[in-house]
């Protein structure tokens, strides 16, 4: 149920999840038009689904920061562009793997 929710409050409230959504939608079904092996397509997939993760993760800690003041505060920064910082790593491991499985 919480689950549920908090999947839909993203998908409603987060422009950036539903972007990343269709993005890995979309390679996501690259991988299986694609002549790639077995272990290439399982690394796709598992590394798109970090992503999401880590965008999720992302969103519930703004929510957090936010909820606790929309005053601006040192730490609220850091905790917001760390956050940013995980998914910015996630979306270059998500291009890092494409590029070694296209580019070999």
């Amino acid at each position: 149920m919480h689950s549920r929710d908090g999947f839909i409050a993203t998908f409603r409230g987060e422009a950036a999840f539903r972007q990343l959504l269709l993005l890995h939608a979309l390679l996501m079904a690259a991988a299986f038009v694609l002549d790639i092996s077995t272990v290439e397509r399982a690394l796709v997939l598992a590394v798109c689904f970090i992503s999401l993760l880590v965008e999720l993760l992302n969103s519930a800690i703004e929510a957090v920061v936010d909820r606790i003041s929309l005053e601006k505060h040192p730490l609220s920064k850091n905790a917001k562009d760390m956050g940013s910082a995980a998914q910015t790593t996630a979306l270059l491991m998500v291009g890092a793997v494409w590029g070694v499985i296209l580019l070999g």
